[in-house]
């Protein structure tokens, strides 16, 4: 399947399920004090198994295809963990997942797994805001001695911040979907109104400064 026809049907199925949410005249507000026209939590999609085993193969084939050199899959928490591992295991590869701090108990890990000295590693994604939980993770990843090479993830909200603040960090970024997709399929499958467009695209041009 071509890159923009699987992006198309990434977006479908996480409407389908549920883990997007378009919501432009009631948005929810973030931790952030962001306020947002859409939610999107693809955990919701581990329990759909077609489209679990779908994300699965997307997520593998374009780390095959961009990260020939990969070692192994970090998943980053928590949402990443369970994607990263399906990855791994398709992909057969050593498996680890970075938390967001270490553990304040027992051997106080951020990393749980085996990471080798200079192991090239792809970290795993679920969703990219503007990049900076993962990000951390990557650079935690580094600090232990490993070599974050590259990171996939299943959607991006494709903001300006995030595409420099992976620039900055030397880090490829390779996502399965995105907003614009979204927005395509979304208004063409009756989510949304052709008079809900303009909104919708103005949030992500700012999203700092929307609706204040």
């Amino acid at each position: 399947m071509q890159k923009s026809n699987t992006a198309l049907q990434i977006a479908a199925y996480l409407l389908e399920t549920g883990a997007i949410k378009l919501r432009p005249e009631t948005p929810f507000t973030w931790s952030s004090g962001w306020f947002s026209p859409i939610y999107c939590d693809n955990r919701v999609t581990l329990s759909y198994p077609a489209i679990r085993s779908f994300i699965k193969t997307a997520l593998s084939e374009e780390i095959r295809m961009h990260f020939p050199e990969a070692e192994a899959i970090g998943g980053v928490a928590t949402a990443g963990i369970a994607q990263g591992a399906l990855v791994a295991d398709l992909l057969e590869l050593p498996y680890i997942y970075v938390r967001p701090e270490p553990k304040s108990h027992g051997m106080g890990n951020q990393i749980e797994g085996r990471l080798l000295p200079d192991q090239k590693v792809v970290l795993v994604e679920d969703l990219i805001s503007t990049g900076s939980s993962s990000l951390k993770a990557a650079s935690a990843v580094n600090m232990a001695g490993g070599n974050v090479i590259g990171m996939a993830a299943i959607f991006t909200y494709g903001f300006e911040k995030a595409t420099q603040n992976f620039i900055d960090a030397n880090i490829p970024l390779v996502c399965l979907s995105n907003y614009q997709s979204l927005l395509g399929i979304a208004l063409e499958q009756g989510y949304i109104k052709t008079e809900m467009l303009d909104t919708l695209s103005s949030w992500r041009k700012a999203p700092d400064k929307w609706k204040k």
